[in-house]
């Protein structure tokens, strides 16, 4: 019987020594040996799970939040009120993110509208058209659908009928809409000032539609702007031209 129980302790303790468990050396009773090799047999189980669920292809989850990062950090002056911060997530929309970005630095949604904002669904913009339309210069971007829900305040990219039709036009949540999920790519999320987006003026297209008075990436250190830069007027001519003033050619 001893010498069973002998091969027995022999095998496990081989097969935990080739699954990578180092045991602690030293003195004890016979009770801390047994401790330690129960804990040793169970970091070597769940060393084998781990491994396990990685060689299996099991994608993993992204976490739901991350740190704020003010290079990830995408600020919205409305004329609704205020700021609305929201949190880029290049983790797990990178392209989207950084198409975001590039439009922002260009200017390219100042002065824009919200041209679609539906009660207890969702706010959409980013179209230069007003009417949803239309998009940048730049070319459509391939969909980065990620598991990240459509809770309220989720901002994702709005498209045309193919998945790969993304552009510059998005949206922000009001109420959850799961049904989105993995169908829009989310890049970002509000994190601050969605009281001004539930201030966003409804309609398909508004009345008088909420406008993005400036974008900006917060890194970049713009402060908010709380009204419509008026445009500069031109400089008053030293002399009238002279002869009949005719309308320009359209």
């Amino acid at each position: 019987m001893r010498f069973t129980c002998a091969l027995k302790t022999m095998a496990i303790t081989l097969a935990l020594t080739a699954s990578g468990v180092a045991f602690a050396q030293g003195g004890g009773g016979g009770g801390g040996q047994g401790e330690d090799f129960k804990k040793a047999e169970t970091a070597a189980r769940a060393q084998e799970n781990a491994k396990s669920l990685e060689d299996s292809g099991t994608p993993q989850l992204p976490p739901a939040t991350v740190p704020v990062d003010p290079q990830n950090v995408w600020d919205l002056d409305l004329s609704s009120g205020g700021r609305v911060r929201i949190q880029l997530r290049p983790d797990i929309a990178p392209n989207h993110v950084e198409r975001i970005k590039t439009l922002t630095r260009e200017g390219f949604y100042n002065g824009l509208k919200f041209h679609r904002v539906i009660p207890g669904f969702m706010a959409q913009g980013g179209d230069p058209k007003g009417d949803g339309t239309g998009g940048s210069q730049l070319p459509d971007l391939k969909a980065e659908f990620n598991p990240m829900p459509h809770l309220r305040g989720t901002v994702s990219m709005a498209r045309a009928q193919s998945e790969d039709s993304a552009n510059s036009q998005f949206f922000i949540v009001l109420l959850p809409r799961m049904q989105l999920d993995k169908k829009y790519t989310v890049f970002g999320r509000v994190i601050e000032g969605m009281q001004y987006v539930d201030a966003i003026a409804q309609g398909e297209p508004p009345a008088s539609p909420t406008v993005i008075l400036q974008a900006s990436i917060e890194s970049d250190g713009k402060p908010p702007v709380t009204a419509p830069v008026a445009p500069t007027a031109p400089a008053a001519p030293d002399a009238l031209p002279s002869g009949p003033l005719t309308p320009p050619a359209q």
